[in-house]
């Protein structure tokens, strides 16, 4: 794959618009899942992904082939949602009345063929409880989580795309599953 994407994103740096909607397509799934765990919400999800492949595209004549196009995208999608983060506050009442099924996207209501009606309450139950935990984890522990657990990415990957130490690394996924911990007791 690496080679693939080597050669895609040396013809997209040339100007191949069809190069660059190959590796649109290789990573619009991957980046979407990225910031939709680490904001949230769908719609911030898919404004960050769309903003993602925007400066993908305006800064790709910066892009240093040394390195993995996966860790520089991965950098610049962890990068807009922790700046999502900082200048976004809750917009919610205590007061308000809440309707069922509010705030839920239409995927984590698709159900399985295999799977009961309550096995189904009780996966959605428990994703639910897990985002809720890591959305109040702070931003440095949260976006480690995410591209350890849920993205499958190395340490040196994710060195890399959050610029700190493998050591550092280390030490947030460490404190980072202590807070998620602490958080799901209270839960």
């Amino acid at each position: 794959m690496d080679f693939v994407e080597k050669r895609l994103t040396e013809r997209a740096k040339r100007g191949d618009r069809e190069a660059f909607a190959e590796l649109v397509e290789i990573y619009k799934d991957k980046i979407f899942q990225l910031a939709y765990r680490m904001v949230g919400n769908r719609q911030d999800a898919e404004d960050i992904a769309q903003e993602t492949f925007l400066r993908v595209y305006a800064n790709l004549h910066t892009y240093d082939s040394s390195y993995k196009f996966s860790t520089w995208i991965y950098r610049i999608a962890t990068n807009l949602c922790i700046d999502r983060g900082r200048k976004k506050r809750p917009d919610f009442s205590l007061d308000e009345e809440v309707e069922p099924g509010q705030g839920l996207d239409w995927y984590s209501r698709l159900s399985s063929s295999e799977r009961t009606p309550e096995d189904k309450v009780v996966t959605q139950e428990l994703q639910q409880t897990v985002q809720d935990a890591l959305s109040h984890l702070q931003p440095k522990y949260r976006s480690i989580m995410i591209l350890r657990y849920i993205e499958d990415l190395s340490l040196q990957e994710i060195s890399d795309i959050v610029k700190l130490p493998i050591t550092t690394i280390k030490t947030r996924i460490h404190r980072g599953r202590e807070a998620l911990r602490s958080k799901l007791r209270l839960m």
